[in-house]
């Protein structure tokens, strides 16, 4: 970020990079504790997920409302301009991964009464491993205008996209072993695609950091593990 006359443009730009660090690193804890409260079938932990939303939404006003006079009082170009609408973009990511993970949360409390998570969420924590992964790296990758690391992000998400679909599969054998089962795994499997969705919005951060470095997109069209959506993220929203 190069240093401009009007000091308080800069300050405005330094502001706006520590409200998305904030917003991230409180993403990332939410992330971890919601998947923390689903294994452990965590109550409490999950209503301090559910709780810590309210924190990342504000922030997320905060930096859209910054952005947007930024652009209004200072009327940026070129790499000024895609700061902003980088901040935009990337917080209004951070803010549904801080959704995705409360939708978790609230999966947990409708499940809490099961005596343990079984086997069957064992693909669950391997999701959650590679979105957590995902999340740091595109972060960082931000912090440090790093676009080979957006890149790896970016290659990652197929690996993620392919795993939803082993777990679907698992799930399903648990359902059609045992239909006491069913409903315990439905919620497992809306679990699931709310990890993917987490994916998706890293990816969607890391070409966001491309697209502030360079002022250019990836070329191509996003690597997909997979072919078919097998649980659509309708009924889950922003809860």
């Amino acid at each position: 970020m190069s240093d401009h006359i009007v000091k308080s443009y800069d300050r405005d730009l330094e502001n706006m990079g520590r409200h998305i660090s904030e917003m991230g690193g409180l993403a990332e804890k939410m992330l971890a504790d919601s998947m923390e409260a689903l294994i452990g079938l965590d109550s409490t932990l999950a209503h301090r997920v559910i709780a810590a939303d309210q924190r990342l939404d504000a922030l997320h006003s905060e930096i859209e409302e910054s952005a947007v006079l930024t652009i209004a009082r200072r009327q940026p170009l070129a790499v000024d301009l895609r700061e902003c609408i980088a901040a935009i973009r990337i917080s209004g990511d951070i803010e549904r991964i801080g959704d995705l993970a409360k939708n978790i949360a609230k999966r947990t409390l409708k499940i809490v009464s099961e005596l343990q998570v079984s086997r069957a969420a064992v693909g669950l924590r391997s999701m959650h491993e590679i979105a957590a992964t995902q999340l740091k790296d595109s972060l960082d990758a931000y912090a440090l205008r790093d676009i080979d690391r957006a890149r790896m992000v970016w290659e990652t998400d197929a690996d993620l996209d392919a795993l939803e679909d082993s777990v679907f599969r698992d799930l399903l054998t648990f359902m059609m072993e045992d239909p006491r089962n069913i409903t315990f795994c439905t919620h497992l499997l809306f679990c699931s695609k709310n990890l993917e969705r987490i994916g998706d919005h890293t990816t969607n951060i890391a070409e966001t950091v491309v697209y502030l470095v360079t002022g250019e997109t990836f070329p191509g069209e996003r690597p997909k593990g997979r072919g078919v959506n097998y649980v659509e993220e309708a009924g889950e929203g922003a809860q």
